[in-house]
């Protein structure tokens, strides 16, 4: 499961990220949270904080350094 998200996070850094305009708020990047929370965490974590991150990234929310705990 956990190979799976990865998998997905970097279809996601390969694919649409490239063609979007930057938006993201925070560094790393919201994927790369992703894949270093799921690699450091498992599936199950760490699915949990790469959802948490992405939902805090939005123009209200922070931004800045937020590396994986």
């Amino acid at each position: 499961m956990k190979q799976a998200l990865i998998f997905v996070a970097r279809a996601w850094q390969l694919g649409p990220s490239r063609v979007l305009p930057p938006s993201c708020r925070y560094q790393p990047s919201c994927s790369q949270y992703a894949i270093d929370a799921l690699q450091k965490y498992g599936a199950i974590k760490g699915g949990w904080m790469a959802i948490k991150r992405i939902l805090r990234c939005h123009p209200w929310g922070g931004h800045g350094h937020d590396p994986v705990p």
